[in-house]
């Protein structure tokens, strides 16, 4: 085994996560690359020292760009605010570093489109940050959709609905502000992630967004919320497969709904993040009184379990997603092969987001662009 030095940019809610599961990753799945811990910064100077102290980094850098050119730091994990995707991606590539980059790709379709063009350039990994498609269960569950064990899948529906703005009366913040910021660029992604991966590309759509609380309090009075609080799409996949999609920031009670079901001609599949290490399995099977959606645990039998714990129904949790995703980048960069999903694949979410918005502005059916 031989070791690579990562440099972390951000030390907040996604930053903590991936110092953790970079820690980790080498006990977790014996990879071959192990991870040092070499930089990391955040916004200022003291947030940085702090991060370095808190996380066990060698060094605190004072800005990104001291970070991606010191030679010491051979991949670049982007665990920043979605604005500053674009230009760190950029200067990484630019120096021939892989780079794994938190959702969403960019914070615009340009963005995007111009990271996917710098990293196939530079020739070098990348991979974007969809973590909860990445659970044994949904894994599992593209199994079980690839052997045609529901027979032909007929609709498909999926929601990522979260509260933590369903109170009218909460604050004022930085997530009111910009589209990147709303509920469309924050939640959506990952559902359209997980849509395209368990149904493939989706062809057109037709969609509705909304802000629900124009304003919110601020230090001043109430301040405008110039971005949406939900949003609906249908859609129609490649297969030609209809579907529903919805996303929610305003969702009373729901604290993590990444859900979906999917019918087919010989069953049902049922998943909620809420209860993420079990199935739920129909099969047309058998006498009609005996029929009935089974409860399936996730355990060692399943994808990427075992590596964790070695006893059935004692489940993953959050962090081990990201301990995951740290694997399949450091696979990326050992082999030279891409590992799904990529920056290619974080362009066509940002695609069908944007599709989303333009359909929404004039209420029509829109054909969303093939990547």
């Amino acid at each position: 085994m031989r070791e690579i030095g990562i440099g972390l940019i951000g030390g907040g809610y996604m930053g903590k996560a991936h110092a953790v599961a970079l820690a980790a990753v080498g006990a977790v799945f014996d990879t071959a690359l192990r991870p040092r811990l070499e930089m990391v910064t955040g916004s200022t100077a003291a947030s940085s020292e702090r991060y370095r102290a808190a996380f066990g980094f060698a060094r605190a850098a004072p800005d990104w760009q001291a970070l991606v050119a010191d030679p010491r730091v051979e991949a670049v994990v982007i665990a920043s605010p979605q604005t500053t995707h674009r230009a760190i991606a950029d200067a990484a590539f630019a120096r021939g570093k892989p780079v794994f980059c938190e959702k969403p790709l960019g914070a615009s379709l340009t963005d995007a489109q111009a990271m996917v063009a710098a990293a196939e350039a530079a020739g070098v990994p990348n991979m974007v940050g969809f973590n909860y498609v990445r659970t044994p269960a949904t894994q599992f569950v593209r199994q079980l959709l690839a052997e045609g064990a529901i027979g032909d899948v007929t609709w498909f529906r999926g929601e990522h609905t979260e509260d933590f703005f369903a109170d009218p009366a909460a604050p004022h913040t930085w997530r009111c502000e910009g589209r990147a910021n709303g509920c469309m660029g924050d939640l959506a992604p990952h559902m359209v992630n997980c849509a395209l991966a368990l149904m493939g590309d989706i062809t057109e759509l037709s969609a509705r967004v909304e802000t629900v609380h124009a304003t919110r309090p601020g230090p001043d009075g109430p301040a405008p919320v110039d971005n949406d609080d939900h949003g609906q799409m249908m859609v129609r996949f490649a297969s030609g497969t209809m579907g529903h999609l919805y996303f929610s920031r305003i969702a009373t009670g729901r604290k993590m709904g990444y859900a979906y079901e999917i019918h087919g001609t010989r069953g049902a599949i049922r998943f909620d993040q809420e209860d993420q290490n079990a199935v739920w399995l129909y099969r047309m099977e058998g006498p009609e009184a005996t029929r009935g959606f089974t409860k399936i645990l996730t355990g060692p039998a399943h994808p990427d379990y075992l590596p964790f714990c070695q006893g059935p129904g004692h489940g993953t949790g959050y962090q081990d997603q990201i301990i995951t995703e740290a694997r399949d980048f450091l696979r990326a960069i050992e082999t030279g092969h891409p590992v799904w999903p990529t920056f290619r694949d974080g362009l066509a979410v940002a695609q069908v987001i944007d599709t989303a918005f333009a359909a929404a502005a004039d209420g029509r059916w829109h054909p969303v662009p093939t990547v």
